[in-house]
């Protein structure tokens, strides 16, 4: 008996260690958000996220901890596995569509953590979520608004990768309506992230009512506003999804020039993000007589 309460202290005293660093690492995100070299975090990124899966395994519904997986395994995802493929496609094919499929594992992972958080605040949610994706979205409340952006949009973001698996994009409507109820919530989370996601995914929404574009231009436009205008992921987002398909050249340029002439020092807490889109910026500028093709001369018009 002796030896079994001692064994039983012994998990509870292991139990009580690993979650508190697993709070000290799940609050550790903006040590990476205000850092000023992308590439020093592009090779710290993997040891923390194994370290929290690592974590997981011993306290399997640390909520902190299943957030910081998602949201970690996400963003490394889109700025150092899926941008690399983007950058990498005319060079060579073959190696891009690597990089994609890799980006699609890890959004995957980062899906299936955030579910697990969703699940530890409703049991059952998932099973409901996939027979019911709305009503089981109702289900979730306010303080579920970081994990519901988070699973919702390594949802989408695998859906976009993903074009050649039916069963990924076939759950894209369960995506949707996480992130559907995350706005409902709370519209000004995290100064307009879901707005900012929401540009690009308008473009291509089913069922809704007036047109993508317009859609996508009040999504930018209170993205901009929440933000004060110091964030550069609206300006991207809304270059890549609307000017570059309707051929607005002269949009793409302003909206371009907007995101390059943003300080990345002025928000120290966004100095990451904001030099990461910056070079994808930076890119699309790079390729944008590729993107955009010059007016045909009167003459040649149909």
């Amino acid at each position: 008996m002796v030896v079994l309460l001692a064994a039983g202290a012994g998990c509870s005293v292991r139990r009580a260690a690993v979650n508190q660093i697993g709070n000290a690492l799940a609050a550790g995100g903006a040590t990476f958000a205000r850092d000023d070299d992308p590439e020093l975090v592009r090779a710290a990124v993997p040891f923390s996220l194994k370290l929290m899966e690592s974590l997981l395994a011993e306290s399997p519904r640390h909520k902190g901890l299943l957030f910081a997986a998602s949201s970690g395994f996400t963003q490394y995802a889109y700025a150092f596995v899926q941008q690399d493929a983007d950058e990498l496609e005319l060079r060579d094919v073959q190696a891009a569509a690597a990089l994609r499929a890799r980006a699609q594992r890890l959004y995957l992972r980062a899906r299936d953590y955030g579910l697990r958080g969703l699940e530890v605040s409703a049991p059952g949610f998932t099973a409901e979520l996939r027979a019911h994706p709305e009503q089981a979205a109702r289900r979730m409340r306010r303080a579920q608004v970081p994990l519901l952006y988070w699973t919702g949009l390594a949802w989408a973001a695998a859906v976009s990768v993903s074009k050649d698996n039916p069963e990924v994009i076939a759950d894209l409507p369960i995506a949707e309506a996480l992130i559907d109820r995350a706005l409902e919530l709370d519209e000004s989370f995290e100064h307009g992230a879901i707005h900012t996601f929401l540009i690009a995914y308008e473009m291509s929404r089913q069922g809704a009512t007036g047109t993508p574009a317009a859609r996508a231009r009040h999504h930018f436009e209170r993205a901009v506003q929440l933000s004060q205008g110091q964030h550069t992921g609206p300006f991207v987002a809304l270059a890549e999804a609307v000017a570059i398909p309707q051929q607005d050249r002269a949009q793409f340029d302003d909206l371009i020039g907007r995101a390059l002439a943003i300080d990345p020092n002025a928000r120290p807490d966004w100095r990451l993000v904001n030099l990461i889109l910056q070079r994808r910026a930076r890119w699309l500028r790079e390729r944008a007589d590729d993107l955009i093709l010059p007016p045909l001369p009167p003459d040649d018009r149909p």
